[in-house]
């Protein structure tokens, strides 16, 4: 799985999923840019942007390609969430759930699909399993991915023969997602959660297959996760 020279533009690359993936794709020999509200990693080329504004994550796209001369991938690892009953969450903190995880990533795929078109790129979408199973108290985060899942089968479709097109599904992970929720929404002390790098080793797979062959979906959870199968 070898990923020699190709840029790949990863989005919330400065935190989470998002860098485990920028040091998986630098291990397998590429060049990630990160796009990202705050500071990428340590030694590796981005730009701070709000992913919610759909122009500021296109724009920053065009200078990512500018800086390195080629995309080759793009990774949407950015996201957000908002936990709470419809009623009691401030609507434009719900609304920014949609805009970064939804709205940012067709923005930055919609930049981007030029730029692949040329190098017979890929993209990988990060969907999750509330994706396809809806809770109670989350109808900002699946309204979001419940989207992303219609937005890349839609793609997939669209590009077919021209860009690779994969989303992963990740479950829980020991990230610093959890850390600004009430406690009632965090998961359980005893909960066993994924490894970020296990989740990036699946989108460096997806990244890294030879023309001509796609994974399409991948689901990657706990093997005791709670919110799947749905």
């Amino acid at each position: 799985m070898r990923l020699e020279g190709r840029t790949v533009i990863v989005t919330g690359g400065a935190s989470g999923l998002g860098a485990a993936t920028v040091r998986a794709v630098r291990d397998a020999g590429g060049v990630p840019h990160v796009l990202d509200l705050n500071e990428p990693p340590d030694g590796v080329d981005g730009q701070r942007v709000d992913l919610a504004d759909p122009e500021a994550g296109a724009t920053a796209v065009e200078r990512a390609a500018e800086r390195h001369g080629q995309i080759d991938a793009v990774v949407t690892a950015a996201g957000t969430d908002s936990c709470g009953r419809l009623g009691d969450v401030d609507p434009k903190a719900w609304e920014r759930v949609i805009m970064v995880n939804l709205i940012g990533t067709a923005a930055v795929v919609r930049a981007a699909l030029p730029h692949l078109e040329r190098t017979q790129g890929r993209i990988v979408t990060i969907g999750s399993t509330l994706g396809q199973t809806a809770l109670s108290d989350a109808t900002a985060y699946c309204a979001s991915k419940f989207g992303v899942v219609g937005f890349t089968r839609a793609l997939t479709a669209e590009l077919a023969g021209d860009i690779g097109v994969t989303m992963i599904a990740p479950g829980g992970m020991e990230t610093a997602f959890f850390d600004s929720r009430d406690e009632r929404y965090k998961p359980p002390p005893d909960a066993k959660l994924n490894d970020p790098a296990n989740v990036a080793a699946a989108v460096v797979f997806a990244l890294s297959q030879p023309p001509g062959c796609e994974v399409r979906e991948l689901v990657v959870t706990p093997a005791t996760e709670s919110s799947w199968p749905p």
